[in-house]
């Protein structure tokens, strides 16, 4: 199991590295044992979560009132809920980092 990512009675919990204000928004592989994810928004009222929070709903294939903002609102070090038990997400969640 990777380290970005522990289950819940609900879902999931991914632990993020978030870097506002790049290029393009994608993965970027891991940082110490969080998810290293560039945002292309700025983090400017609460523009680069959002961003954050569809880029994740769309990569992992899931509704994007499923993908909640756990802590971290004004920080880098982000916790994102994923509430769906779909027996596949987990390895959806891998594939975060083999298709980056």
């Amino acid at each position: 199991m990777a380290d970005f990512y522990n289950p819940t009675c609900q879902g999931y919990l991914l632990k993020l590295h978030v870097v506002p204000g790049s290029r393009k928004t994608a993965v970027a592989g891991l940082h110490g044992d969080r998810l290293k994810v560039k945002v292309a928004a700025p983090p400017e009222k609460g523009r680069a979560n959002e961003e954050l929070l569809e880029f994740l709903a769309r990569s992992l294939q899931v509704p994007r009132k499923v993908v909640h903002l756990a802590s971290g609102a004004a920080s880098r070090a982000k916790v994102v809920a994923v509430n769906d038990l779909s027996p596949d997400l987990r390895s959806r969640l891998a594939g975060l980092l083999t298709n980056k």
